[in-house]
């Protein structure tokens, strides 16, 4: 039988339970669902991610529109994980941020992704949307 003892505290019978989910990997998450739909457009995520993810790609967005590019580029970059979309031409996620999805987003003030209701998953019957981009 083991030792019985306070719980959660580091001492004679150590750490039994840690906190699942610590703030630092659900933005580690949100970068990389964010990063993910800046390279294939369109992602499968549950309610409750695509609403801070609208957030964060919304924020992206009105980066690129900003006229001091350099220091927008560098905020951008903080942020998006560095992953390409073409291995080859040298692609990445912060290239297609500002030369593809922002200058289609010029002339929009806001809005500039899409949630649509699929159902729910089959596992714990958590709502599925799919997040795209507006054209």
């Amino acid at each position: 039988m083991p030792a019985q003892g306070r719980k959660n505290v580091h001492g004679k019978t150590g750490v039994r339970f840690k906190a699942a989910y610590t703030k630092s990997k659900y933005e580690n998450m949100l970068r990389n669902v964010v990063s993910d739909l800046i390279i294939h457009g369109s992602i499968k995520v549950t309610e409750a991610v695509a609403t801070d993810v609208v957030k964060e790609a919304d924020r992206l967005v009105t980066l690129t529109k900003k006229e001091d590019v350099v220091n927008a580029k560098r905020q951008a970059a903080a942020f998006v994980r560095r992953v390409y979309r073409d291995e080859e031409k040298k692609v990445s996620a912060l290239d297609v941020l500002f030369n593809e999805i922002g200058p289609k987003m010029k002339g929009r003030s806001g809005g500039y992704t899409r949630t649509l209701r699929l159902g729910n998953r089959r596992g714990d019957d958590a709502p599925i949307v799919l997040l795209t981009w507006v054209e």
